[in-house]
Protein backbone atom coordinates (compact mmCIF):
# COMPACT_ATOMS: atom_id res chain seq x y z
CA UNK A 1 0.00 0.00 0.00
CA UNK A 2 1.23 3.47 -0.89
CA UNK A 3 -0.10 6.79 0.32
CA UNK A 4 0.33 10.47 -0.38
CA UNK A 5 -0.67 13.46 1.68
CA UNK A 6 -1.63 16.67 -0.10
CA UNK A 7 -2.35 19.86 1.83
CA UNK A 8 -4.16 22.66 0.02
CA UNK A 9 -5.74 25.92 1.10
CA UNK A 10 -8.26 25.97 -1.73
CA UNK A 11 -11.53 24.11 -1.14
CA UNK A 12 -12.04 23.85 -4.92
CA UNK A 13 -8.66 22.15 -5.40
CA UNK A 14 -9.37 19.86 -2.47
CA UNK A 15 -12.65 18.74 -4.03
CA UNK A 16 -10.98 18.24 -7.41
CA UNK A 17 -8.17 16.14 -5.91
CA UNK A 18 -10.61 14.13 -3.79
CA UNK A 19 -12.82 13.39 -6.81
CA UNK A 20 -9.81 12.40 -8.92
CA UNK A 21 -8.51 10.02 -6.25
CA UNK A 22 -11.92 8.37 -5.94
CA UNK A 23 -12.23 8.08 -9.72
CA UNK A 24 -8.82 6.37 -9.84
CA UNK A 25 -9.98 3.87 -7.24
CA UNK A 26 -8.19 5.31 -4.25
CA UNK A 27 -9.49 5.73 -0.73
CA UNK A 28 -9.75 9.30 0.51
CA UNK A 29 -9.30 10.15 4.18
CA UNK A 30 -9.69 13.68 5.48
CA UNK A 31 -7.14 14.80 8.07
CA UNK A 32 -7.59 17.72 10.45
CA UNK A 33 -4.76 20.24 10.87
CA UNK A 34 -4.01 18.84 14.35
CA UNK A 35 -3.67 15.32 12.94
CA UNK A 36 -1.40 16.61 10.17
CA UNK A 37 0.81 18.33 12.75
CA UNK A 38 0.96 15.14 14.84
CA UNK A 39 1.96 13.12 11.78
CA UNK A 40 4.64 15.66 10.84
CA UNK A 41 6.05 15.72 14.38
CA UNK A 42 6.11 11.92 14.50
CA UNK A 43 7.94 11.78 11.18
CA UNK A 44 10.50 14.31 12.41
CA UNK A 45 10.98 12.40 15.67
CA UNK A 46 11.52 9.14 13.78
CA UNK A 47 14.10 10.75 11.51
CA UNK A 48 16.26 11.94 14.44
CA UNK A 49 15.79 8.88 16.66
CA UNK A 50 19.13 7.74 18.12
CA UNK A 51 18.05 4.61 20.06
CA UNK A 52 20.18 5.81 22.96
CA UNK A 53 18.86 5.70 26.50
CA UNK A 54 19.30 8.28 29.24
CA UNK A 55 19.26 7.55 32.94
CA UNK A 56 16.44 8.84 35.11
CA UNK A 57 18.98 10.58 37.35
CA UNK A 58 20.44 12.65 34.50
CA UNK A 59 16.95 13.72 33.41
CA UNK A 60 15.98 14.72 36.94
CA UNK A 61 19.26 16.62 37.34
CA UNK A 62 18.56 18.64 34.16
CA UNK A 63 14.95 19.31 35.21
CA UNK A 64 15.97 20.57 38.66
CA UNK A 65 18.16 23.33 37.23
Amino acid sequence: MNAILIKTKSAANLKLLRDLAKKLGGNVVSVRDEQFEDFSLGTLMSSVKTNQTVSRESIMKKLSK
